[in-house]
């Protein structure tokens, strides 16, 4: 198989997660030209990719460094998180990519319904926060409720998502 055969591959089973992965970091209006910036670094510095190591973590590294960059040149402009969350994503997505499950769109499904599942007050914090992309204190201001209490229902919810996203692929998983 030739390179670009490879990297094409590679690309399309990783595309969603890169994608879900800058939506987290940037405002929307940005994702797109990140998005394409690491595409294009990666398809640059092929040669420095380790094939023996994940594709999606490799990646994950470009697009961090083309988000903080993003972010230096863009200070005005509402910056969704810092480089401590970003490692925390990355973590995040790597705990992910290591469950059980054959697709990415799966994952993306199992995260769609946990989210679903939770707590009413919990499930409409994280689309506040996450689809709607408003700051946890506006989110607070919304509820008439303490930043701090979102800041902490945020974190509870968080981790409820990962069990529930764990427990569902895992018991999707093939049995051996």
């Amino acid at each position: 198989m030739e390179t670009l055969d490879v990297f094409e591959v590679l690309v399309r089973e990783n595309s969603g997660m890169l994608t879900a992965f800058l939506n987290a970091a940037l405002p929307r209006s940005a994702v797109d030209d990140v998005w394409q910036e690491t595409m294009l670094t990666a398809w640059r510095r092929w040669d420095d990719y380790d094939q023996k190591r994940p594709f999606g973590a490799w990646l994950r590294g470009i697009a961090t460094r083309n988000v903080l960059a993003w972010q230096r040149k863009n200070v005005k402009a509402h910056v969704a998180c810092d480089q401590a969350t970003l490692e925390y994503f990355a973590e995040t997505f790597a705990r992910m990519h290591a469950l059980p499950g054959d697709t990415f769109d799966e994952k993306l499904s199992a995260l769609r319904h946990c989210i679903e599942a939770l707590p009413e007050e919990y499930e409409q914090t994280i689309r506040m926060r996450y689809e709607e992309e408003l700051k946890p204190a506006d989110v607070a201001q919304r509820l008439d409720r303490k930043t701090e209490t979102i800041k902490k229902q945020l974190l509870r919810a968080k981790a409820q998502l990962l069990d529930c996203i764990t427990r569902r692929m895992a018991a999707a998983a093939p049995q051996s």
